[in-house]
């Protein structure tokens, strides 16, 4: 039987531009435009479908053609998907404009429809019940602070492990009341600067001045410097694969989320997990989508030797 995993919150479509030539500020850019299906949550949930697990999705949903679009994503993928939908709203969207080398110029996020997940919601018979069957919960930052809370709160109640994706500095300060109930954090170093005020020199620290706010284990990543990963004691550090062919960094963070969920879960140590975690990640900066559409269980461990081992630092 598979594992099941909940996850609740970011489902909506990732709108990418990149300017061709040289940027021209104020005027028309030719270039080229992408769009897809995206979210932390709906990322990971299509990343640990392709693992293999029994993956249910909860995230509300305009009654547009965009939403179908995201539904079309989450049936193709072989995900549970059970959205709220609000006819007469949009779904999120999240448009980019990039220059010709990747870097950001600007972004728009469209996102109030995620206001109306409103803590009372978890009360519906369906997403009590889902709660109530899984293995594993995991939740994005795009949900109001206090729907964090109320998730967080039900799955230390059932006494079901919890894991969140930090999403963006503004939004991963909503996770702070919940901080303690949380077993995994994925943060960015930028992530992890707003949770906790503080900019360490060395790296190794994080897990103290996260810990100084309450959060249990988490991993950390850098770009491509050492991310470093804590739980139970435990602090790794780890050398991101050396990935040559980058097609989009779009999803990284999010497979990593998956990779490590899914080691965890099967039962690996965090050193080994985090290995994993940064494989999946190579695999979606070689992909020009978010969700690199060859993962697989065995693809991941063909990836692994491209990762360096993990440090135990203690």
């Amino acid at each position: 039987m598979r594992n099941k995993i909940l996850i609740l919150g970011g489902a909506h479509i990732d709108r990418r531009g990149r300017i061709s030539g040289d940027t021209a500020p104020g005027a028309s850019n030719p270039g080229s435009w992408f769009e897809e299906p995206g979210g932390g949550g709906f990322n990971a949930a299509r990343n640990l479908a392709r693992l293999g697990f029994d993956v249910t999705m909860i995230s509300p949903r305009g009654g547009d053609p965009t939403g179908e679009m995201v539904g079309e994503a989450a049936d193709f993928a072989g995900i549970n998907d059970r959205p709220f939908v609000f006819l007469d709203r949009k779904t999120p969207s999240y448009t980019a404009i990039m220059e010709r080398d990747g870097n950001l110029v600007i972004a728009l996020a469209d996102m109030d429809l995620y206001r109306m997940f409103v803590p009372r919601r978890l009360s519906i018979r369906a997403v009590r019940d889902a709660f109530a069957g899984t293995d594993f919960i995991l939740f994005d930052a795009n949900l109001p602070e206090e729907t964090l809370s109320a998730i967080v709160s039900r799955a230390n109640s059932l006494g079901k492990p919890v894991a969140a994706i930090a999403i963006s500095p503004a939004k991963a300060v909503k996770l702070k009341p919940c901080m303690s109930g949380i077993d995994y954090l994925f943060l960015n170093e930028a992530e992890a600067i707003a949770l906790t005020g503080e900019r360490p020199n060395d790296p190794s620290h994080w897990p103290s001045l996260l810990g100084d706010i309450g959060l249990k284990g988490g991993v950390v990543t850098r770009g491509q410097r050492d991310l470093i990963a804590f739980a139970g004691g435990r602090v790794v550090a780890l050398q991101p694969a050396n990935v040559e062919d980058v097609a989009d960094v779009t999803g990284a963070g999010d497979s990593l989320a998956a990779g490590v969920i899914s080691a965890l879960m099967r039962g690996l140590p965090l050193a080994d997990a985090v290995r994993e975690g940064a494989a999946a990640a190579a695999m979606t900066v070689r992909s020009p989508h978010a969700v690199n559409e060859n993962l697989s269980p065995e693809r991941l461990q063909e990836t692994l030797a491209l990762v360096p081992q993990a440090r135990i630092l203690h």
